[in-house]
């Protein structure tokens, strides 16, 4: 380890290949096995706060292994110190994610197998080719005797030549399952022919007609970004974190901090994506089985993008490469996996005087750190903003292709879109949690709810206007579970009540939802056994290192969450306490033509903003631009 080396930064390609020698060299593994993931087991926060450039510190390895001989999965924690297991949990009744090989393996033998052959023969299909088979998991949705086995559905789609869009043409009704474990068809369900659609969807440049090149729209920065980048660590403007990166979640924001005056002042201590979960609303055939969890059936973060230069990113461009473990056993190197850059924000605040005719004018710049991850069809963006007056956002950008069925010409379904002859687009929504560990000037932290109150005429308000707000502290996990409500104006503050400003106000950040919607399976749905968490937009827990994930760890075949509704039933103390806040918010994709074959960016996400924690615009420190034109 570099003495330069941070208690939070990722796992190097020298760490983490140490950590698989040493979980390899356990009998207990087996010659067949994958690893989910190969991460940093993060240290303690007393730890990381008293942690010095120069301080030896003996970081840890966190791997799950699925021994694939035994069918047993191991969580392992290495001393890379020491290259030695320091713990090694069996853990029982659970499925770690499917990863790319076995994806693979099971195209290979579908395609081998005499009832898919028949089967896609009857369908005029005799060139194996010309078939693709994309992965869906299974869900909740086994028998008695399938549910201790490994499974998972495939989905065929034609490709009638090499190059085509994979994603628009199915073969319907035709549906390999297999055990991945015994890498074995265990059935073929056939559910009757329809029509391959014959749209190949095609989309690429070299295979349209396209407009003329649009005019140069150059962005530079002559004296160079404003931002400072040591290691992972980032100083920008009075912001300063930590870049992170895991397997399952991907990009990660640790320590986020301001300056104010001559104080660093803590915001955040974690930051990261906690799930993205994908329901359809199909009935027809086997369609209904399909919600997919991104993070808790899929290796999420292992399917991070490498970025390009003009294209995915613009302007003076700070690329962070991710180190990471292959499913087999191996360190890679992934390149230009996050990318950072500043964006010009329009207008930051003005005022024109209109006595002395002086105008005041501050532009706004935003720093932003994303990741572009590929999950079969679709296509995610995770965008994190810093602003100059302290504000945070969230966003997620949503490309990439429909998921398809095929359908008789001339026939609709009222649970999707035509989107193209004899393809339907099926209803479906898309709902992330955000997992924010918050820190505001420091861990005892209280949440409080806000809501507009609207007072009655009455001799107190003769005139009917006054209104104001309500707060309600959020005590304890029992009163976890908190709705958005847009007619009230809804926010929620999180507060150290033992920090207060010069007039009085307690230091804050406030949590500003965007865009939501109520869950739309019903509450006995298999669905929302075990997506409990998005029936709530809002949850409070007290702070465990090992809570992770709003549905839970191991969500693969799993019958129920469990998660935040389970955990928020030990009903621990909220107030002035070590609080981690998880946001739900989702949106309903009803799919239009123009989302095919490729959709249009849909954007999504959150602000957080301080509200008490300055005690006045954090911005006026910033230097007014040079202005061009006759007024000066």
């Amino acid at each position: 380890m570099s003495l330069k080396t941070h208690p939070l930064d990722p796992l190097t390609l020298d760490e983490i290949q140490k950590a698989i020698a040493v979980i390899l060299a356990s009998p207990d593994i087996g010659p067949r096995f994958f690893f989910e993931q190969v991460r940093l087991l993060e240290p303690r926060k007393q730890i990381v706060r008293s942690f010095t450039i120069g301080d030896k510190v003996n970081r840890e390895a966190f791997a799950i292994v699925w021994s694939r001989d035994t069918e047993k999965v191991f969580e392992v924690v290495v001393s890379l110190r020491e290259e030695k297991v320091v713990s090694w949990k069996n853990i029982t009744g659970v499925q770690p994610v499917i990863v790319q090989s076995e994806c693979e393996e099971l195209e290979r033998i579908a395609k081998q197998h005499p009832d898919l052959i028949a089967g896609l023969n009857a369908r005029g299909i005799t060139n194996l080719d010309q078939v693709s088979i994309g992965i869906l998991a299974v869900g909740n949705f086994l028998t008695a005797d399938e549910k201790h086995r490994r499974l998972m559905r495939g989905r065929c789609f034609f490709v009638e030549n090499p190059g085509d869009n994979p994603h628009v043409r199915p073969i319907e009704g035709l549906v390999p399952v297999a055990d991945l474990n015994k890498m074995e068809i265990i059935r073929v369900e056939d559910t009757g022919i329809v029509a391959i659609p014959p749209d190949r969807g095609e989309y690429r440049y070299d295979q349209l007609p396209a407009r003329a090149p649009q005019a140069n729209l150059d962005i530079t920065q002559p004296d160079g970004p404003g931002f400072i980048v040591e290691g992972h660590l980032v100083k920008w403007n009075s912001w300063q974190f930590r870049v992170g990166f895991t397997p399952k979640e991907g990009l990660v924001l640790h320590t986020l901090e301001i300056r104010d005056k001559d104080a660093i002042r803590p915001v955040i201590y974690r930051a990261s994506l906690s799930e993205l979960v994908v329901p359809y609303a199909d009935t027809a055939h086997d369609h209904y089985m399909n919600h997919s969890f991104d993070l808790g059936e899929g290796v999420f973060g292992a399917q991070v993008n490498s970025l390009t230069l003009g294209c995915d990113c613009v302007g003076e461009i700070y690329y962070f490469d991710v180190d990471r473990a292959t499913e087999t056993g191996h360190a890679e190197t992934m390149k230009n996996a996050i990318c950072m850059h500043e964006e010009d924000y329009g207008i930051l605040w003005k005022h024109t005087d209109s006595v002395t005719g002086n105008t005041e004018v501050r532009r706004s710049r935003r720093l932003v750190i994303s990741s572009f991850f590929t999950i079969g069809n679709y296509d995610y963006g995770l965008f994190w903003y810093l602003y100059l007056d302290g504000t945070i956002e969230f966003e997620a950008k949503l490309t990439g292709m429909l998921y398809t069925r095929a359908v008789e010409a001339g026939l609709s379904d009222e649970y999707g879109t035509i989107v193209a002859p004899s393809l339907n687009a099926m209803i479906h929504e898309h709902y992330f949690n955000v997992r924010l560990d918050m820190s505001v000037d420091g861990d005892q932290n209280t949440a409080i709810e806000i809501d507009a109150r609207r007072i009655p005429t009455s001799e107190n308000n003769p005139h009917g206007n006054a209104h104001g707000i309500a707060e309600t502290i959020v005590r304890s996990e029992s009163e976890s579970g908190r709705d958005s409500n847009p007619d009230d104006a809804r926010y929620w503050k999180i507060i150290n009540q033992s920090k207060v400003n010069s007039l009085g106000w307690p230091s804050g950040y406030k949590l500003m939802p965007g865009k939501n919607m109520r869950p739309m399976h019903q509450p006995n749905s298999a669905f929302l056994r075990r997506a409990g968490f998005v029936n709530h937009d809002l949850w409070i827990t007290a702070f465990d290192p090992e809570q992770l994930h709003a549905p839970g760890s191991f969500v693969n075949q799993n019958e129920y969450g469990p998660g935040l509704p389970e955990w928020t039933q030990a009903n621990r103390n909220l107030v002035d306490t070590d609080i981690v806040v998880w946001h739900t918010f989702g949106l309903m994709h009803v799919p239009r033509p123009e989302d095919f074959p490729i959709m249009p960016v849909e954007y999504i996400g959150f602000m957080l903003k301080p509200v008490g924690f300055f005690e006045r615009n954090p911005s006026l420190s910033v230097c007014p631009s040079v202005c061009y034109g006759n007024n000066t």
